[in-house]
């Protein structure tokens, strides 16, 4: 990323338009105005536009998404990169036009709409396309061209009306691939799932080195470029990393045949950090410059709305979908915001410094608007809450000597204490919480007082297992018989990679927990691992 030496009249106008309490020197507003001036410009400004039927290479190597389905629109996505791991993706500094078709068919005989968008070389050409007007609850097929060329057919749907009586909605949630942990197989299965939404719960991309072999993919037929041979740091570095994940078939398949609902956790900016304190000890203006720079990469890359995208370091992730009266989703953000971690992290003894009242996870204004939801939504049948880190109450072991993670919600339980109290005020009956982060399968019931066995069930946790993070993995993790020990609210626990399905219904959810027998080798078969169903109205998972 360059960085931009101008006026000092810029610079402080820079510096107020990306946050009073973020860029505070002269390298952070150098920076604020390099990001604004990274936008397309209009009228005579603007870059020249190239001819589509001059782009001599498929330029839909990195696959089409779709994304955050609303009752009358969907959200498109697709990024012109003819030689994705080419820094400019294989295209010259010019705008490109591209020609968008949305149909009740995947031949499209029955066209719904069609137009034309265009590709900025500021967002590395990639395309956002929010279709509205459309009807609520229909499955629909999308595709994108540039001059002879057309991508591949991607299916989506909108959202049920706001206040249908919809009896169903079934969907997936995923999430941790790290490229170099294995094969994304997971991916390809979930593809031809029967599923409405997918959840990405975090760790979309990981921030480390990636080798010339791929890790543990061990590529005999190509060998990967020395770009990816080292941390991300700057925003080229995010964007080829993107280019590398999206590389992948199977995840194209995934993103091909679902629309997706993303949040971010920590590996898609770097491990652990904790809103503006990064792990390691760089000073504070310059890790906000590699955070600007991993959210716009993310925004470019994803199938989100013009409101998710970045000011800065800054970008509004945490957002609300409803699916009729079924359920309402409210995304959060539990990186962007929170207190940094107690006990300078990993797993500690709980003491004052960790259960301080004053800590936060979401941070205040987002804790308010999800309470505030709550209080709106009591049409609802299930609340559901994607979000990154563990809930529920994990202990590492069974005696009073037992540590938690600091960088779950146990690092924060006055956080989570306010949330269960608001769902409790807003009269949540059904609360359901979608967990990724931490490479298991899980499945908790979620406790008015964890430390008490007998307290009342408020809610249920799934959380998803990695599509490839820590490998091949196990059924039964090392240290499962501690957990269970540990913790009388933890129904089930598996340490293969894979994804969770969730059915909902009027009555009850189903969960499937769906996984494969390794990753470090393409084509492993999927199977279910145990199911289980809460009803509604009595929160708590049993065995299907």
């Amino acid at each position: 990323m360059d960085h931009v030496h101008g006026h000092s009249e810029e610079l402080r106008a820079a510096a107020r338009h990306f946050g009073r309490r973020r860029f505070l020197t002269t390298t952070g507003a150098a920076a604020a105005l390099a990001f604004a001036t990274q936008l397309p410009a209009a009228g005579a400004a603007a870059a020249a536009e190239l001819d589509g039927r001059r782009v001599t290479e498929d330029p839909f190597t990195l696959g089409v998404a779709s994304g955050d389905p609303l009752p009358g629109s969907v959200l498109l996505w697709t990024r012109l990169a003819p030689r994705p791991f080419e820094p400019d993706g294989g295209l010259p500094a010019r705008r490109v036009p591209v020609h968008w078709e949305l149909a009740r068919d995947d031949r499209f005989t029955r066209t719904v709409r069609r137009g034309t968008a265009t590709a900025h070389p500021e967002f590395r050409h990639t395309v956002h396309v929010a279709v509205d007007h459309l009807d609520p609850d229909r499955v629909l097929y999308y595709r994108f061209r540039v001059g002879d060329w057309t991508s591949p057919v991607g299916r989506t749907r909108t959202a049920p009306a706001a206040h249908a009586h919809n009896a169903a909605l079934k969907l997936a949630a995923v999430s941790c691939q790290a490229y170099h942990d294995g094969y994304f197989t997971a991916y390809r299965h979930l593809a031809d799932e029967d599923v409405d939404v997918v959840f990405h719960l975090g760790d979309y991309l990981y921030e480390y080195a990636v080798n010339a072999t791929g890790g543990a993919r061990a590529y005999t037929d190509r060998t990967l470029p020395a770009v990816f041979a080292r941390e991300t740091l700057t925003l080229e570095d995010y964007r080829l990393r993107y280019a590398l994940y999206k590389s992948d078939p199977d995840l194209r398949a995934a993103h091909a045949a679902h629309p997706f609902v993303v949040t971010w956790d920590d590996h898609e900016t770097e491990n652990n950090y904790a809103g503006g304190v990064p792990e390691n000890g760089v000073p504070p203006e310059e890790f906000l410059l590699r955070r600007a720079a991993a959210y716009r990469a993310y925004w470019e890359h994803q199938p989100l709305r013009a409101p998710q995208r970045p000011d800065g370091p800054d970008m509004r992730l945490y957002r609300r979908l409803r699916f009729g009266s079924l359920a309402q989703f409210d995304i959060l953000d539990t990186r962007q915001y929170r207190s940094d971690q107690a006990y300078g992290d990993g797993w500690q003894v709980p003491g004052p410094e960790s259960e301080d009242p004053a800590r936060t996870l979401t941070g205040a204004a987002q804790e308010r608007w999800l309470l505030d939801g709550w209080q709106a939504s009591r049409a609802a049948r299930w609340n559901v809450l994607p979000q990154q880190v563990v809930f529920a109450e994990r202990r590492d072991r069974a005696t009073a000597d037992f540590k938690l993670s600091m960088d779950s919600w146990d690092g924060y339980p006055a956080s989570r204490a306010r949330i269960l109290a608001g769902a409790e005020a807003a009269g949540v009956e059904n609360l359901m919480v979608l967990t990724g982060d931490v490479h298991v399968g899980y499945g908790f019931d979620l406790k008015a007082d964890f430390r008490d066995p007998s307290s009342r069930t408020v809610g249920t946790e799934i959380v998803a297992t990695s599509i490839a993070s820590g490998k091949d993995g196990a059924d039964r993790p090392s240290n499962h018989d501690r957990l269970t020990a540990a913790n009388p609210h933890l129904r089930f626990v598996n340490g293969r990679r894979g994804y969770v399905t969730v059915a909902l219904g009027r009555e009850s959810a189903r969960a499937d927990f769906r996984t494969v027998p390794y990753v470090t080798k393409p084509g492993a078969p999927v199977t279910t691992a145990a199911s289980y169903v809460t009803e509604a109205g009595r929160p708590g998972l049993t065995p299907a």
